[in-house]
C-alpha cells in the first residue's frame, strides 16, 4: 500500500465515523423538541433529559474530532500560517504535533481509559438527578474518540513528512463542499444556458480550489 493510499484509508475511517456520529444531531434535536413540548405545554418535565442531552452532544462533539482533522477544518489562530511556504508549514506543524498533539491526545486516551473503566466497574449513574441514567457507556466514548483522533493525527504527521520531502502537501480525501451546491442549483436552473452554466461552474471550482490550497498552505499561481 502506498503512502497516499494509507492516508486515504485513514481519512475514510475518520470521515465515516464523523458522518455516522453527525446523525446524533437529529436525535438530539428531537429529544430537545419533545422535552420543550412536555415541559412547557404539558407541564410534564423529564428529570433525566439534561443528562441525555449532554451525552448526545458530547458523543457527537468527540467522535467528529478525527473527521474535522481529516478535513483540515480546525481553526487556526496564526494569520501568518497561510503565507508560509509548504515546507515551512510542514515543519511548524510537525513540531506542534510532536510537542503538543501527541502528548495531549496520549494523555486523553490513558486517562480516559481508566476513567471509563472505573465507571463500568461501579456501574456509575448520573448524580445530577435522583436515579439518574447510566453514564459508563458515555464515558467509554472518551478513549475511543481519543484513539480515532490519534490515528488521524499520525496521518497528519505523515503528511508533514511527505511535504518536507516533496515540497507539496499530499492531497486529502474530497468531501462535500459548497461547490456541490452551486453545481446542483445551476443544473436545475431554466434561465442559464449550457455555456454560461459551464463557465460559472468552472469559475466556482477555480475559486474553491484556490481557497482550499490557501487553507492547506499550497502556493496559488495567478
Amino acid at each position: 500500500m502506498s503512502v497516499q493510499n494509507l492516508l486515504y484509508t485513514i481519512d475514510r475511517l475518520s470521515t465515516w465515523v464523523g458522518k455516522a456520529a453527525a446523525w446524533l444531531i437529529i436525535l438530539l434535536m428531537s429529544v430537545v423538541c419533545v422535552e420543550v413540548f412536555k415541559r412547557y405545554i404539558m407541564n410534564m418535565p423529564t428529570a433525566w433529559i439534561f443528562d441525555l442531552d449532554n451525552m448526545l452532544y458530547g458523543t457527537l462533539f468527540m467522535l467528529c474530532g478525527g473527521y474535522t482533522l481529516a478535513q483540515n477544518a480546525h481553526v487556526r489562530g496564526d494569520f501568518l500560517y497561510s503565507s508560509m511556504r509548504p515546507r515551512t508549514q510542514a515543519s511548524l506543524d510537525l513540531v506542534l504535533y510532536i510537542v503538543f498533539f501527541l502528548p495531549g491526545i496520549a494523555a486523553l486516551i490513558y486517562a480516559g481509559y481508566f476513567y471509563a473503566a472505573d465507571s463500568w466497574r461501579i456501574a456509575e449513574h448520573s448524580n445530577v438527578t435522583a436515579e439518574g441514567p447510566p453514564i459508563y457507556h458515555f464515558k467509554s466514548v472518551i478513549p475511543i474518540a481519543g484513539g480515532l483522533i490519534m490515528l488521524q493525527g499520525l496521518a497528519e504527521i505523515v503528511r508533514c513528512v511527505v511535504c518536507l520531502k516533496t515540497g507539496e502537501w499530499p492531497s486529502r480525501l474530497a468531501d462535500v463542499a459548497e461547490i456541490d451546491v452551486v453545481e446542483e442549483q445551476l443544473a436545475k436552473s431554466e434561465y442559464v444556458d449550457e455555456e454560461s452554466r459551464r463557465l460559472a461552474i468552472e469559475s466556482a471550482q477555480r475559486i474553491d480550489e484556490m481557497a482550499r490550497q490557501r487553507g492547506m498552505g499550497g502556493e496559488i499561481n495567478t
